[in-house]
């Protein structure tokens, strides 16, 4: 394992209900998947009900934070007699390590499904370094 999938993998916070009350509605702590592979590391997190209007991806210095807005869609006219379905809006964050190259971070929602791609940084990628003699 990376690195700098360890550094993702500590910086989560555990919780035993799964969401905090913060605003009027409640936030969900979403879902994630990491993956890692070559010069790239996978984040999938799940948030459904969420399109690609109603999400938010923000990296502030070291801090790669992921908000989605899950808009109720309850059809017009009608009232929401009984739900199994919470609605609430999603969010998470993790601390990125120098090794992430910050001009590189690609995100695509497909479904309710957040995929964020992060490569490594020149100065974080092995080279090899050729060694020449000296006659």
């Amino acid at each position: 394992m990376s690195e700098m999938t360890m550094e993702l993998e500590k910086k989560e916070a555990p919780t035993s209900d799964e969401s905090e009350v913060v605003r009027a509605r409640r936030t969900f702590i979403p879902r994630i998947d990491i993956y890692s592979a070559g010069d790239e590391i996978v984040l999938v997190a799940d948030m459904p009900g969420v399109d690609e209007h109603n999400v938010d991806v923000t990296l502030e210095k070291n801090l790669l934070t992921i908000r989605g807005r899950v808009v109720n869609q309850a059809p017009e006219g009608y009232n929401s007699v009984y739900s199994e379905y919470r609605i609430g809006d999603y969010e998470r964050t993790f601390s990125l390590s120098d090794e992430v190259d910050r001009d590189k971070i690609e995100a695509v929602l497909t479904n309710g499904v957040l995929r964020l791609t992060l490569t490594k940084a020149e100065v974080a990628k092995a080279r090899k370094i050729a060694v020449h003699a000296e006659l």
